[in-house]
């Protein structure tokens, strides 16, 4: 398919032919929503966790003897029945990643930058450079996306001055293409990508 190229200006500089095989296949949501759930599993802490038995402090000492007291036969002030006592199948400290196949992380990644490609949500720029790495420059050359829900992606390095430029606009972010992803392509509005960042993107997801 094609795409328009626009530059600093806003002006449309030529059009572009970019691969249908990443950018204009049909979106399937389960695909998507696979991809999704793994990233954020894989980004979860898991570093929750609650002292057992063994963790908590006290005395082993059998606190009654073992007959004769009418009471039941407690062998340590640690017991989960005990004020401060272990926490009996608490959480642990765990992993919550799991594995996904790679042709499904590919697969869901094309269909993440086709959705925004048919949707009209695409914008393709020749150059991320900006007069001046001022949050006012960012906001003038991309008015025309009427939308704060941006993101944008650049080929193998960001843009210095782009990145200092919207690092304070609430719901705009910048990414190389090798940290391209489902989650944050899905998240925004709008996808703004350089040409560089689109062949880049082609020659890894050939």
């Amino acid at each position: 398919m094609k795409v328009k190229v626009i530059d600093k200006n806003n002006i449309v500089k030529e059009e572009i032919e970019i691969n249908d095989t990443i950018f204009s296949i049909e979106p399937r949501s389960d695909i998507m929503s696979r991809v999704v759930h793994w990233q954020l599993a894989k980004r979860q802490q898991g570093s929750h966790v609650a002292k057992g038995r063994s963790d908590v402090s006290g005395s082993t000492k059998k606190i009654v003897k073992q007959k004769g007291s009418g009471g039941a036969r407690h062998g340590s002030k640690r017991g989960a029945q005990f004020r401060g006592g272990g926490i009996i199948f608490g959480p642990v400290l765990r992993s919550h990643a799991y594995s996904l196949p790679k042709k499904v992380r590919a697969l869901g990644l094309k269909m993440a930058l086709s959705s925004k490609a048919l949707s009209g949500n695409l914008t393709v720029v020749d150059s991320f450079e900006l007069d001046a790495a001022k949050t006012k420059e960012a906001l003038k050359r991309f008015a025309h996306l009427e939308t704060h829900s941006a993101l944008f992606i650049d080929a193998d390095s960001v843009n210095i001055g782009l990145a200092l430029a919207v690092s304070n606009i609430i719901g705009m972010d910048v990414l190389p293409q090798n940290g391209a992803n489902v989650y944050d392509i899905l998240r925004k509005d709008k996808l703004v990508m350089s040409v560089a960042g689109i062949r880049a993107l082609e020659e890894r997801l050939k």
